[in-house]
This record gives structure tokens, C-alpha cells and sequence, in this order.
């Protein structure tokens, strides 16, 4: 065979797989039914993805620096003996995603909606014992003593730092980094709720 023979043999095998392809689609048109060669737009969250979500554990949103002047006095005969000192601690606020409850997350087609745990303390020993500092002492005190300065700068450290300003701050900086999180995974309706 000649070279021209291969030609026009491929020539007819392209036209006619055009007018097979044609009549099937034209075929397809009249019945109603289409094939969509388009990119698919729906989006699915594995649970695989939901699942290492949750994994993280504790996401912290804010955290605020403190520190308090404590002190105490014993009245004496002569003279008063007084202990002051200085507590720093650090509270960290966010989400601790191990308190998600079933059904949190809910996906339709480019709509997330998302119930999350109410905004708390991440870790209880937020003080800095190693930067507590004693201020000033006279007298001889006891380990419970020091042990009772130390639980009252914990309470005030919680008064001034889980304000509710801190809280709605917290929450506010949850809400645009999930919310942006799930815009980048091509979510376009993000809803986000916190637990009360």
C-alpha cells in the first residue's frame, strides 16, 4: 500500500467517528440526556479531613498576658510581718475541638455549617512560677502561706483575664480563621455557631 492509501484510511476513520460522535450526541440531546465534561463543583469533606480537624485538640485564639501584686499581712505584738509578690501567667482561650459533638460538621454542596464548642481556658497552670518574684517579706512564713498568696493571684488572673471582652475576642478570631480555612477549601456559604 501506498502512503496515500494510509491517508485517505485515516481520513475516513476521523470522519467517520465524527459523525458517530454526532449522531450519539444529537441522539442524547433529543432524549434529554447530556454528558457534562465541566469541572465538578461540589465539594467533599472526608472524613478523614473531619477527623484530623478534630485530632488537632485545642486551637488557641487569643492569649493574655498577666501579671498581679499580691500580697498578705499577720498583725503582730510590735510589729506586722508582710509578704508581696509578683505572679505572671499567660491565659490561652480558644477551642478545645475534643468537646465537638456528633453531626458538628454539616456539608451541602458548597455550604458548610459548623456547631463549635463554646470559647474557654486551654490550660489551668497558666502561671510562671519560675518568674514569680517575691517583692518584699519580713517575718517567717510558711509553705501554706505562700501556697494561699498563690491561689489568690490565680483567682484574680482568672477575674482580669477571662473578661468578656477577651471572650468576644476569642471567639471573633475563631470564627475568621475557621471561616477563611473553609473559603479556602472552596466552601462559598460558611456558617459557623459556638456553643453557649
Amino acid at each position: 500500500m501506498k502512503i496515500g492509501t494510509y491517508i485517505k484510511i485515516g481520513t475516513c476513520v476521523v470522519i467517520v467517528g465524527a459523525i458517530i460522535a454526532g449522531v450519539l450526541w444529537f441522539k442524547g440531546l433529543t432524549k434529554g440526556d447530556y454528558i457534562d465534561f465541566g469541572p465538578d463543583t461540589s465539594i467533599d469533606l472526608t472524613p478523614t479531613q473531619i477527623q484530623s480537624m478534630k485530632a488537632i485538640g485545642e486551637w488557641e485564639f487569643l492569649s493574655v498576658n498577666t501579671e498581679e501584686l499580691v500580697d498578705t499581712v499577720r498583725k503582730g505584738i510590735f510589729t506586722n510581718d508582710e509578704l508581696v509578690r509578683i505572679y505572671y501567667g499567660t491565659l490561652r482561650l480558644g477551642l478545645n475541638m475534643h468537646q465537638v459533638e456528633p453531626g458538628w460538621i454539616k456539608v451541602k454542596g458548597d455550604s458548610i455549617t459548623m456547631t463549635l464548642p463554646k470559647i474557654g481556658l486551654l490550660d489551668k497552670d497558666f502561671i510562671d512560677e519560675a518568674r514569680t518574684k517575691s517583692f518584699y517579706e519580713s517575718g517567717s512564713w510558711k509553705p501554706s502561706d505562700r501556697d494561699a498568696l498563690y491561689k489568690k493571684a490565680y483567682r484574680r488572673m482568672l477575674t482580669h483575664g477571662l473578661t468578656k471582652e477577651n471572650l468576644e475576642a476569642a471567639e471573633m478570631n475563631a470564627d475568621q480563621q475557621m471561616r477563611h480555612m473553609m473559603q479556602s477549601m472552596g466552601f462559598k456559604k460558611v456558617n459557623i455557631t459556638f456553643k453557649k
